[in-house]
This record gives C-alpha cells, structure tokens and sequence, in this order.
C-alpha cells in the first residue's frame, strides 16, 4: 500500500538520496554532481503553495518523491511548474512513480498554477506514457538538448494546461 502526502523536513534525508541515485545512475536528470543536504533544504525551503513537494510511502519509507518546481524566475512564469518525479531504485517498476503523477496532477487543482510542463529524456517512454495518461501533451523535442554519460540527449516537453 502506498501514501503519498505532503514531503516533511524530516524527509530530506530520503529525498537527497533517491535524487542522489538518479545523478550517479541515471538520465532523469541532467545534474552531474549530487547534491548536498544543504542543497535539498534550501530547496524545499524555497517553496510556495504552488510549489509542493510530496513523498510516496511503502511501509513507513519514503519510496520516490515528486515536486512542482517553478520553470523559471521570471516572474512572467509564475503560474506554470514543472514536475518532476523520482523514484527510489528498490521500487522503480511497481507503479508508485504513475501513482504519485496522478495525485500530483489532481493535487494542483488546488493551486494557481495555469500548466505544468516536464522535461522527459530520451528512452523514457515509461514516463512518457505516465504523462500522456495524465491529460499531458507533446510539445515538442529539443534535439541534443542534454548530455551525459557520454552522449547527447533529446528531450521531450510534454505540457498539461490545469485551466484555460
């Protein structure tokens, strides 16, 4: 059974070794270097209600994590997020990642925000897939946009509109 809630400071040990694991294994993110606690808690203390962070529980642990993070600085894009969602290596294939998408999507209904856009690596049509089922659509692909281990990367933009 799954839980999923709003992230707490006390998750943030789990939090910054899930996204840890995704830097050193994976092209989920484009960060090369990992990221410190003090990193993940000025980043999570960085946060408005438009901008929550939730954890996904599997008997007690913190089993992923997803986030709407502003897509820019500007203040011109303060309606807009990106999500994005990690999932600890354990539990990746058991449907906590498509589970937390969808409470993530219905969660924003609560908040100002007008879209949400995600930015998906190349090869991942899982996730792919997950966005799509969500009401996501395909933006477009940004060639090379990326690169790491050793090879560029296109990227998919994927964006849902919350109102019109």
């Amino acid at each position: 059974m799954i839980q999923i809630r709003r992230a707490r400071e006390e998750d943030l040990p789990a939090i910054t070794e899930i996204y840890n694991e995704a830097v050193r294994n994976t092209t989920a993110t484009f960060d090369t270097l990992e990221k410190t606690h003090l990193d993940r808690l000025q980043w999570f203390q960085n946060r408005d209600e438009n901008f929550p962070v939730y954890v996904a529980e599997k008997a007690g642990k913190v089993a992923g994590y997803g986030a709407l993070n502003k897509w820019s600085d500007k203040a011109g894009y303060n309606l807009t997020a990106e999500i994005s969602l990690y999932i600890h290596a354990e539990y990746r294939g058991l449907g906590i990642g498509s589970q937390l998408i969808d409470f993530i999507v219905a969660a924003s209904a609560e908040t100002n925000l007008h879209s949400i856009i995600s930015r998906i690596t190349e090869g991942n049509e899982s996730s792919i897939h997950l966005h799509r089922k969500n009401g996501f659509e395909v933006c477009g692909i940004l060639k090379e946009a990326g690169y790491k281990f050793g090879r560029y990367l296109d990227v998919t933009i994927m964006q849902k509109m919350l109102r019109s």
